[in-house]
């Protein structure tokens, strides 16, 4: 059996900019990216912590060490400048290799820098 397993995290971050007329996916700092072993156009699920929302997008790459997190088309209604959010990538693993996986957990301070990172 294969299941589908959490395979990183980035918890905490900060809504930089919302942007509707974008036509979607969710603008994230590259670094960020490469320290959560997340790529461009990798599906994302991003949870709301402010207030509740949550939907499923894809990554573009945001400029390195700027901190960005950009909620970007349709999405920009479910988010406002300053939220917090959780970001969340899923992979599908057979049964025998989930066993002993831990994901990438990547805690980020108020300005989207990382402050800790677990795997």
């Amino acid at each position: 059996m294969r299941r589908m397993m959490l395979k990183s995290k980035i918890h905490d971050a900060r809504v930089r900019e919302t942007n509707i007329e974008y036509q979607g996916s969710l603008t994230l700092d590259e670094t960020l990216m490469k320290e959560s072993d997340m790529a461009p156009y990798e599906q994302v699920h991003v949870y709301n912590i402010s207030n509740g929302e949550r939907f499923t997008t894809y990554l573009i790459k945001g400029a390195r060490d700027t901190g960005i997190v950009g909620v970007n088309g349709a999405a920009a209604r479910k988010a406002k400048v300053g939220d917090r959010l959780i970001i969340a990538a899923y992979g599908i693993m057979e049964e025998d290799e989930s066993d002993f996986y831990m994901p990438s957990i990547i805690i980020v301070d108020e300005d989207n820098r990382i402050q800790k990172v677990s795997s």
